[in-house]
């Protein structure tokens, strides 16, 4: 004779860039495992593979590619699984910066992490004539260049692979090899290319300011928790 199956429920949540409603389940143990082997690994690819596997079983495939979401939109769809899936409520040891060495244990509701919207325009203007059309970097992006020994390095290869267009006054390019547009960043002076760090500085992302106090010193201060990893323990 069959077990019975038990019913999961359902929830909805919006997509930060797209504002596009889906419907989401918690993740089950199967899945829980995957995660928390993923931890134990320690690597961020894992990590991110894990976390992607998850909103693709919990979002039932309606978000196919969860590598082609910008980073933000997977941190907040998986903050949301896991609120449902093991509490609203977790604990962080946060290290206190007036004296960087004690730490506070601090709940954080789950269901207050926003994501801060930022300033960044996509299209951005290098000069009079030309001007440059870019994109959100997504996990697929930090899952390729996640492992680059140089930060300076994946900085531009980051940059190079969210770069959607080049336009002036007469046309739009888009089609370009990877040495053409190499060759068009390299040709950028700092003013220029900190237009385009500017588009990446300024984006959506995940963030929360938390006040601790430390119990030694009697002094409060605000800590910023940003991206997913500040989130998971």
């Amino acid at each position: 004779m069959a077990l019975p199956q038990i019913k999961t429920p359902t929830y909805e949540l919006e997509v930060p860039s797209t504002g596009l409603k889906i419907t989401y389940r918690p993740f089950l143990i199967k899945e829980q495992k995957v995660l928390m082997i993923a931890q134990e690994q320690g690597g961020e690819k894992a990590l991110l593979k894990a976390v992607g596997n998850i909103i693709k079983d919990c979002t039932m495939g309606t978000i196919e590619n969860p590598e082609d979401l910008p980073t933000f939109d997977m941190e907040y769809i998986f903050l949301k699984i896991r609120g449902k899936s093991v509490g609203d409520k977790v604990e962080l040891n946060l290290l206190c910066p007036d004296d960087e060495k004690t730490r506070v244990l601090t709940e954080i509701d789950l269901n207050e992490i926003k994501i801060e919207k930022g300033e960044s325009k996509n299209t951005i203007q290098l000069s009079d004539e030309i001007g440059i059309t870019m994109k959100y970097p997504t996990v697929k992006h930090l899952i390729n260049f996640g492992n680059e020994k140089s930060t300076v390095k994946m900085t531009f290869d980051i940059v190079q692979s969210c770069t959607v267009n080049i336009f002036d006054a007469n046309d739009v390019y888009e089609d370009f090899s990877r040495k053409e547009l190499q060759d068009f960043f390299d040709q950028l002076n700092t003013e220029q290319f900190d237009k385009i760090q500017k588009f990446f500085d300024e984006m959506p992302k995940l963030k929360h300011t938390v006040k601790v106090k430390n119990p030694n010193t009697e002094v409060e201060s605000d800590i910023v928790l940003e991206g997913l990893q500040s989130f998971l323990v």
